[in-house]
Order: C-alpha cells, then structure tokens, then sequence
C-alpha cells in the first residue's frame, strides 16, 4: 500500500538559491537516500528505504513567485506490514514521524536559504507595457554589444527587487515606472558581481511607465515593438526564455 504527504513552502530566495541549499541540506530521513533526477534549479527526486518504510520516493519542484520560490515536495512510500495493521501504523507512527521530521527540515530550510540569498547579488528586469507593445532596449557595450534585452540591473545589498527595478528604470530610461505582476525568472550561468557561477538568476516583472521621457542614457536604441516582431529580434541568452510569457502577456491585456 502507497502513502503520501505533500508539503508546500515559500522560501524567500530566488530559484538557484533555494535549490542549492536544499541539495546541501538533503533529506531528513535517518538513511540514504539515491538520486534518481535532477534539474537544477526546477527538480529533484531521490529514492531509499528505512525502518517501517520499504520504499521511500521524495519529489521536489521549485517554482518562481514574486515572492520568492514556492517548494512543492511530495513524500511517498510502501509500508513493510501488510493490510490493516500496516495502516494502522501508518496512522499511529509513521505519517506522525513524516510530518515532524519535514517540518522541522523545512523550518531550518527556508531559514537557511532566506541567509544565503542575502549574499547573493540578483538581477532584476521589466518588460513595460504600452497596450499591444512592450519596450526593448539594445546593448550600447561589452561582449553583448547589439544584442535586445528588457531594461533592468543588479539589486544593491540592502534594497528590494521592486525598489531596485524602479531605480534601474529610472537611470537606464528616465522614467518613473509601475510594476505590475511578476512574470518570469531565468537562471543566469556567469558571474554576477563576483558571487559563485550560476547563483545569481534573472527575475522580471512586467509593468507600466507612468512618468517622464523615454532616454536611452545605457542603451544604444530603445524601441517599442509588438508581440509579432519579438522573435526578430537578437537576444541576449538570458531574456530569451521570458520571450513566451511576455507574448502571452500581451496577448491578455
């Protein structure tokens, strides 16, 4: 017979954060588990068994919010005592132990990933929306030189992701902004502001401008363009994948 508990919590961190730091903290289960998949920063599952559970499948998903990454984890597993005395030590032993050793993991868990996500510099960007367009802007410099992205920049230490897109839209653009609703977040692979390779993710929101005139100050060009002509455009590798919300989003409004 197959049991199941299901465990939801929001960490406050973005996706790679909180998926390396739950590798790092594993599981609570008093025996080994195996790996079966994984695929940083979304999922993992890992598979063992151990006192009165024959066999244990733990599934973990990562999901980006506004709020942070929303960790849904499942917990199955086969109990060794067959029929209605098995069930019965389901209900008076086993889920109990389940539920006190998950909650007490996932209290030290989301703590830890709230810290860890303190030292890690996040890039923050917005897809601004004027009826059926959005604003793009191209790269004026570096290796990227050329290339389309949303507007947007680092979070400084100390300021919040809304904060710090109002301020990087008001340097870059010139204009007071809006932010809506959370729209996307995509794992970067470099360096960011000298933290590890790979920590650091991009997390967007679409929103509205709602004051001055558009000023390309870090930009070669600026343009708006509408969900038809996104895909003509030459991304940079990191705003490429929000391509699809963004056209969905526009097709909504």
């Amino acid at each position: 017979m197959v049991f199941q508990l299901r465990f939801t919590t929001l960490v406050e961190a973005p996706l790679t954060v909180a998926h390396d730091v739950a590798r790092v903290l594993g599981r609570p289960w008093p025996w080994a588990l195996t790996e079966v998949s994984s695929e940083r920063p979304f999922a993992d599952e890992f598979h063992g068994s151990g006192g009165l559970m024959a066999q244990v499948r733990h599934t973990r998903r990562f999901h980006p919010t506004g709020a942070g990454t929303l960790v849904d984890e499942q917990v199955e597993w086969d109990n060794r005592v067959p029929g209605v005395l098995g069930r019965l030590l389901d209900q008076t032993v086993v889920r109990r132990h389940v539920l006190a050793a998950m909650q007490a993991h996932l209290d030290l868990f989301a703590a830890a990933a709230q810290r860890r996500a303190e030292d890690v510099v996040q890039v923050v960007g917005a897809a601004l929306v004027d009826g059926d367009r959005v604003l793009v802007a191209r790269r004026g410099s570096g290796q990227l030189a050329g290339r389309w992205e949303f507007p947007g920049g680092k979070v400084e230490r100390g300021e919040s992701e809304l904060a710090a897109l109002v301020r990087e839209c008001q340097e870059e653009l010139a204009v007071d902004i809006a932010p809506q609703a959370f729209l996307g977040e995509v794992p970067l692979p470099g360096v960011v502001a000298g933290g590890a390779p790979g920590a650091s993710t991009l997390r967007v929101w679409w929103g509205r401008v709602t004051g001055g005139e558009l000023v390309a100050h870090e930009h070669s060009e600026v343009r708006w363009v509408t969900a038809d002509e996104l895909e003509d455009l030459d991304w940079i590798p990191a705003d490429r994948p929000l391509l699809p919300a963004v056209r969905a989003l526009l097709a909504r409004l």
